[in-house]
């Protein structure tokens, strides 16, 4: 018999375990009752497939819910004949004869922030039992009094598939039978204090587009990949001595098509041909976890393993990453932990509580950002990081991830003032939990995906980004050098006649460039909010705008340290980038923005093809300056090689910061012979002077800057001439 008070706090969608009163009970010798809540029904009848038993329920509350006793049960699971008071009938398999699937291991493994691939537990998974389709639903919700799956296959009921609590561990789960890829539901939630909502999955793998907000059940099986070849070449590789020459995108407004945003199979015919015809070596893509506002760049994610709606399918995304492997492109992907929204649906506050979120606004939120800040030190929080990471690997093979924000991370007092952070455990301002975390990020990430790229956009001195965890560092395998990216875009930004009194903006970086690993960023960040495009930011007329633009790409690409620039910037953008427009792709109609594409193409070809400029990026042995000291002419002149492989030539690289030719003028080099000239940034092609047309230059047995053997060169105004 049941104890009314069991009846009452199901039939109003209060019970704690519903599990415990419905499906099919054994209640002496092989008597079994079975229970069944069905709001709105009139008549239930239970049977079992391949028998002819057939049993009608008996009513024994008016709310719908019913009874029966089964003498001699049947092997497997039974279904449901259900006819409604207002005469419709409907039939279904009951989600409370089949057990629980997730384990102790799992929970085990969870709750100790070490289940590397927990979102195949957790979320909508689309899987038989027993013979039966469904969907298995699994969520973290440890204080929620009550949690419901609700969706159009239930009338948005919460009463109708309450989730069952699994031991002590804070997980939830349901396995609802017909329900199939496709199906649109959210977590109906009744909190600890009584209070009842609505959230999305977190670790659902597809969500509604944006206004909507819903989860919908998603089948990432099924894609067949042909990027085996690329996958094995990937593992066994050394990013450190590779060309790294990365593209960034935003999806939304590299192009948009006649119904707005183009979609993976748009961006498949055309962004992946441009890209390589361009010569990039990746991609890195903004916004693609999903986000609810497009101006936030998807920055502000709300659905951390669902593949952004506005663009199509996940498979159609695995067709894009696909087709970008074929093409010889590596993909990063733009991956958010430092914060997340606070929109109600979404993450915060997830089961009533501060789940994900630190309780304390010192440490819980980001006032600048409207955002809060994930409690690292929550073992599940990190679990579910972590494994977020992975399942992009994973599931979408991406090649590498840029970590967004992270010395917002690394410092508790980040972005406030005095009283308004609270220190760690030994009085300093160092967040130590986000430090572990981004430790066993990075250390499981190559555990399972050697010769990825693990990027940290971090912009302060915080030692060893680059190095391992075992040496103390964090791990990541490369870093922005955002001092770099500051400093030479005040260089350029000056007049000439000024460059020649701040020397030291060109010259610094090399001070600390084998720190750590970087990349030299021109990224979305530097041509917005009123910074001007790249190249808006070089003074004087067009002619010298063009000019300076040219020889600062010649330097960021002949520098040690691997490449990116932002979209629109190849060829010249004038306005700042809009995410709410297309790039303007219509200056490509005047030559002079032809000729600007055609140089970047060049020199991303030609950094491509020239090991000197890359492999080896991460040692000193590998630069050596030739003329570092001639401020007042603003020329400069490096020399860049492979100490680890004799074969590679090594490249000599001149520099002329001002509209200034200087003629005669002597560079040391460290081989006899002839030098050619790899690329002229001053060539005629390219809009430049035409100056110099000379092809090679012969070494002469002259001591210059250090060298047994020098050149003399007429240097070009404004302009960068590469020799080897």
């Amino acid at each position: 018999m049941l104890h009314r008070d069991d009846i009452l706090k199901l039939v109003s969608g209060r019970h704690p375990s519903p599990e415990s009163i419905l499906g099919c009970h054994q209640h002496g010798g092989s008597s079994w009752v079975i229970r069944v809540f069905e709001p709105g029904a009139s008549e239930i009848t239970v049977s079992w497939p391949e028998t002819d038993l057939r049993l009608s329920m008996q009513r024994l509350h008016e709310e719908g819910l019913f009874t029966v006793d089964v003498e001699q049960l049947p092997a497997g699971p039974y279904r449901l004949a259900i006819r409604y008071t207002d005469g419709h009938e409907r039939e279904r398999f009951d989600s409370y004869c089949f057990g629980a699937e997730i384990g102790e291991l799992d929970i085990y493994l969870f709750t100790t922030g070490n289940h590397h691939h927990i979102y195949r537990k957790l979320g909508a998974h689309p899987i038989q039992r027993d013979g039966v389709s469904g969907t298995r639903f699994a969520v973290w919700a440890p204080t929620a009094q009550r949690v419901s799956i609700v969706g159009d296959f239930n009338l948005w009921d919460g009463r109708r598939h309450i989730m069952r609590r699994v031991a002590n561990s804070g997980i939830w789960e349901l396995f609802v039978p017909d329900v199939a890829p496709g199906a649109i539901y959210k977590y109906e939630i009744r909190s600890f204090d009584d209070k009842v909502f609505l959230k999305t999955d977190p670790y659902a793998f597809q969500m509604e587009l944006r206004p909507d907000t819903g989860s919908i059940v998603c089948e990432l099986d099924g894609y067949d990949w042909q990027d085996s070849e690329w996958m094995q070449q990937r593992a066994a590789s050394n990013p450190m001595r590779q060309p790294i020459n990365i593209y960034e995108v935003h999806p939304g407004s590299w192009r948009l098509g006649e119904n707005g945003f183009l979609d993976w199979v748009q961006l498949t015919r055309e962004l992946v041909p441009y890209v390589t015809e361009m010569g990039y070596t990746h991609i890195e893509l903004m916004g693609l976890a999903e986000h609810p506002l497009d101006r936030s760049w998807g920055y502000q994610v709300t659905g951390y393993y669902a593949a952004n709606a506005r663009h199509g399918s996940p498979h159609q995304l695995m067709a894009f990453i696909d087709a970008c492997h074929a093409a010889g492109i590596g993909v990063i992907m733009d991956w958010v932990p430092a914060h997340f929204p606070k929109d109600d649906f979404a993450l915060a506050r997830f089961d009533g509580t501060y789940l994900y979120e630190h309780a304390d606004p010192r440490q819980g939120e980001h006032r600048e950002w409207g955002t809060n800040i994930f409690n690292y030190g929550r073992n599940e929080v990190r679990n579910f990081l972590v494994s977020n990471a992975l399942f992009w690997l994973e599931r979408y093979h991406i090649d590498g991830i840029r970590v967004d924000a992270v010395a917002s991370m690394l410092y508790l007092d980040y972005s406030r003032d005095e009283g308004e952070w609270l220190p760690n455990r030994f009085g300093g301002r160092e967040n130590l939990e986000a430090i572990d975390f981004l430790r066993q990020l990075n250390k499981t990430l190559f555990q399972y995906y050697p010769g990825i790229l693990s990027i940290a956009e971090e912009s302060t001195a915080f030692p060893g980004v680059t190095q391992p965890p075992e040496q103390g560092g964090l791990g990541f395998n490369f870093k922005w050098n955002m001092g770099w990216m500051n400093d030479t875009l005040r260089y350029m930004s000056m007049d000439p006649l000024y460059r020649k009194h701040h020397s030291s903006l060109v010259t610094f970086a090399m001070l600390y460039a084998w720190s750590e690993n970087f990349i030299l960023p021109i990224s979305h960040d530097e041509v917005v909010h009123g910074k001007a495009s790249l190249l808006d930011k070089m003074p004087g007329d067009e002619w010298r705008k063009r000019a300076s633009y040219r020889a600062y790409v010649a330097f960021m690409q002949t520098h040690p340290g691997k490449q990116l620039l932002f979209m629109g910037q190849e060829f010249g953008q004038w306005h700042e980038w809009n995410e709410a427009r297309a790039l303007d792709w219509e200056l490509l109609e005047h030559e002079s923005h032809q000729q600007l594409q055609s140089f970047c193409r060049e020199m991303n070809r030609l950094y491509s093809s020239t090991p000197a400029f890359y492999a080896a990026d991460d040692s000193p042995d590998g630069f050596r300056w030739i003329e570092c000291q001639d401020a007042v002419n603003s020329v400069y002149a490096w020399l860049r090689l492979d100490p680890k492989d004799q074969s590679v030539d090594p490249a000599v690289v001149i520099f002329n910061f001002t509209p200034v030719p200087r003629d005669g003028y002597r560079i040391g080099v460290p081989r006899a012979g002839r030098w050619r000239v790899l690329l002229n940034s001053d060539d005629g092609r390219f809009g430049g002077s035409d100056y110099n047309r000379t092809g090679f230059f012969e070494a002469e047995t002259v001591n210059s800057q250090g060298y047994e053997h020098s050149i003399v060169v007429d240097l070009p105004p404004l302009a960068a001439l590469i020799l080897q």
